[in-house]
């Protein structure tokens, strides 16, 4: 039972996690520009993987898609291939874990569901890990510019979209651990079971090899020499006879 609890306990973490990830790719701020050293602001810059944009005081967006792939920055082509990497792998792992639960009727036997369970926490780790990275490598390439001194374009700060994608991040490695930490009672309960059905066959071997209606305690099997003794003392008595 605990072991189906923690099962279902993982798979919230991870789901949430992956839910949390798969939102962070399409989300607006990942960088907006930094209002340090200036006294009127007339406009706000923010930039995702996707588009960079200028909002003014008005509240009038105005934005620039990234057309070409190849003109960015390889930075941004790694984000986005981790991005994507980290929620297919999600999208995978969470199928995975519906099939492996124990509260569930498809998968097989147990130690099947567990192996599957196991191959679902891996895919939701490797998906926080990939989430993890890329999140870092956009927010190393912000401070890096921010503490620049010899940097003069625009500078940015960390987004909300880099907070929501870590802590979604952190939750699918969470939840990966404990699915793979969740096999290792499925096969302990299905090491006692199969032990259990030896010793009960073994008992039953014991009482069938006597005849139909002749079987004898353990106490009478276990001392044979008392009869052997007996038959000899009733031996005697007849000789004296």
């Amino acid at each position: 039972m605990s072991s189906m609890f923690q099962e279902i306990v993982a798979f919230f973490f991870s789901t949430a996690g992956w839910i949390l990830e798969s939102s962070t790719l399409p989300t607006d701020y990942w960088k907006v520009s930094s209002d340090d050293g200036s006294v009127i602001t007339t406009a706000s810059y923010w930039s995702n993987l996707w588009k960079t944009c200028v909002t003014d005081s008005t509240g009038v967006s105005n934005c620039k898609e990234f057309i070409s792939m190849l003109a960015l920055d390889g930075y941004l082509i790694a984000c986005r291939a981790l991005m994507i990497s980290a929620v297919i792998l999600g999208f995978f792992g969470s199928i995975f874990a519906l099939v492996g639960m124990k509260c569930t009727k498809v998968g097989g036997s147990d130690k099947n569901k567990a192996r599957i369970a196991c191959f679902a926490g891996v895919h939701f780790i490797l998906s926080g890990l990939c989430s993890l990275s890329s999140c870092s490598i956009y927010a190393h390439r912000i401070t890096s510019e921010f503490f620049d001194p010899m940097f003069i374009a625009q500078k940015y700060e960390l987004g909300a979209a880099l907070f929501i994608g870590w802590g979604g991040s952190v939750l699918c490695i969470l939840g990966g651990t404990m699915l793979c930490f969740s096999i290792a009672g499925s096969f302990t309960s299905s090491k006692r079971e199969v032990n259990y059905i030896y010793r009960g066959a073994a008992s039953h071997s014991r009482i069938s090899s006597y005849p139909k209606g002749q079987a004898k305690s353990v106490n009478q099997r276990l001392t044979p020499d008392n009869s052997t003794s007996s038959r000899i003392q009733h031996f005697d008595k007849n000789v004296y006879v």
